[in-house]
């Protein structure tokens, strides 16, 4: 079972689906609302369990990202065209046993850092 929450404990999350596609992603918008890259994997919607006042902002016509509106936390990612949730790895309960396996969006990422993990980097 995998469990998490944000800052505040207002929203927790949990779910008993193996999560897919552990990564990091770079992209301006994550890296706007997190303040740096974006540890995030994805179970389908249906076994991801919701608790308290998610707040869905629509960052582009494609796609909504969930947060709680106390604390500010970044907990969550859903593309409109697909049956999945992206959940954020920071709010997750230790131990997650959960590795990251790649880096995704890595042509935006920002000009400060380098990925030198030797993972995959998706353009």
């Amino acid at each position: 079972m995998i469990r998490g929450s944000c800052l505040c404990g207002d929203i927790r999350f949990e779910t008993a689906a193996a999560p897919q596609g552990p990564s990091m992603c770079h992209c301006s918008q994550c890296r706007k609302q997190s303040g740096g890259v974006w540890a995030s994997a994805y179970v389908p919607e249906t076994e991801l369990i919701l608790h308290g006042p998610v707040s869905w902002y629509a960052a582009s016509v494609g796609a909504e990202r969930g947060f709680c509106v106390r604390c500010g936390s970044f907990l969550f990612w859903k593309a409109h065209d697909e049956d999945t949730i992206s959940f954020a790895l920071g709010a997750v309960e230790d131990p997650s046993g959960l590795k990251i396996e790649k880096h995704i969006f890595c042509a935006s990422k920002g000009d400060y850092y380098e990925i030198a993990d030797g993972l995959p980097q998706k353009p």
